[in-house]
């Protein structure tokens, strides 16, 4: 296939031009969709681009532009119109953030490529496989917030849609054949009903820190102070937290409690120019908190009962060996949060089950005798 000389991608950022759009995608049976970010050049993060392709049609629309957003909400919420993404998980949650939709009948490939066992489950790989192509990635992190967007980067959006409708096509084929059109169908039902995560206080943050465990009471206060901090910052110059001191910096300040600007310099991760740009408040929150006690951890994230561990990691274990037998990856079986919620409701019999495993029903026909079993065998 020739991507030199493909159909001409519509750009819409005017109201006319955008009710068109949707009077087409309204009558599509089934659409491709992508969504841009600019998760890495902004502190809140929001959709700058959303691509669509239809069998002979590709939009890239500016949501920056159009004032109201919300009639393709109805086009999400459609049971009658498929939506195709790859990778669905970030663009869903994001859609729902930004503008509040909901989703009915969506199709995810790369969920596909991994119940399919495939080897290359990226939108590059599944496309070189499949069509001999390799798609150029150089945009990839690239700031969709700008404006004008490049020619460059507005053709590398539109390949991210523009093979979706085929690759469904294929892959449900062979997901029908494989007899896992079922366990695809679950899987695609369960993205369409994903929640926006909660923003998770200043205080909480700091968990996220890799090592914050091995840490003593007084660099964990400090920690969190400069968690504090870095989320205050980055808020102020509306910067990615990331940008502000990255974890692996936070924790090596916290680790070395540094008293002056000597101390800071020595620290791996500190250039010289941002030391002469925040080190005086860094050694300051240091000083301000060497001798504080931390605060605890939220009662959510208590240590479960010796008992409940040992069930999850029995059907943990059952789940790896079931998908090892199959090759597909262990999470494919069951999701991962299912385990516990499996535990947790302690469930005796398949009738019991049932309820656990609504959203699943294939899963349960297959799999619920061996996880009735598995639990009922454990003990801690």
């Amino acid at each position: 296939m020739n991507i030199t000389n493909l159909r001409r991608p519509l750009w819409v950022d005017q109201e006319d031009s955008f009710k068109a759009m949707i009077e087409d995608l309204q009558q599509r049976p089934i659409i491709a969709v992508d969504t841009e970010s600019n998760s890495l050049y902004a502190y809140q993060e929001q959709v700058c681009l959303i691509q669509f392709s239809t069998v002979d049609a590709d939009y890239l629309i500016d949501p920056l532009a159009i004032q109201d957003m919300s009639p393709l909400g109805a086009i999400f919420a459609n049971p009658d119109i498929e939506k195709v993404f790859h990778a669905a998980e970030y663009d869903v949650i994001c859609l729902k953030r930004d503008f509040q939709y909901e989703f009915n009948n969506l199709f995810d490939t790369m969920v596909a490529s991994r119940i399919l066992s495939r080897e290359n489950q990226s939108l590059g790989g599944v496309i070189k496989d499949l069509y001999g192509i390799k798609l150029e990635k150089k945009y990839q992190r690239a700031d969709w917030g700008m404006r004008p967007l490049k020619p460059g980067m507005l053709e590398y959006a539109r390949l991210d849609t523009y093979f979706l409708i085929d690759v469904r096509n294929r892959f449900r084929a062979d997901l029908q054949q494989m007899n896992r059109w079922q366990m695809a169908q679950e899987d695609f039902a369960r993205l369409c009903r994903i929640t926006v995560p909660e923003n998770n206080t200043e205080k909480e943050k700091c968990w996220k820190v890799l090592g914050n465990e091995k840490l003593r009471p007084e660099q964990l206060a400090v920690l969190q102070a400069l968690c504090a901090y870095r989320e205050k910052r980055a808020k102020t110059i509306d910067q990615p937290v990331f940008k502000v001191l990255n974890n692996k910096t936070l924790l090596a300040i916290a680790k070395a409690m540094p008293r002056d600007l000597v101390d800071l310099e020595n620290i791996p991760g500190l250039s010289s120019k941002l030391v002469n740009r925040i080190g005086e408040k860094l050694v300051k929150i240091v000083e301000n908190n060497r001798r504080k006690k931390p605060y605890k951890r939220s009662s959510n994230h208590n240590h479960l009962d010796p008992i409940l561990v040992a069930k999850v990691e029995a059907l943990r274990m059952w789940r790896k060996n079931t998908a090892q037998k199959i090759g597909v990856p262990s999470d494919v079986i069951l999701p991962r949060e299912m385990l516990y919620e499996i535990v947790a409701a302690a469930p005796q019999d398949m009738e019991a089950l049932q309820p656990v495993l609504a959203d699943f029903p294939w899963r349960y026909e297959q799999y619920g005798e061996h996880i009735l079993k598995t639990l009922q065998e454990t003990t801690a």
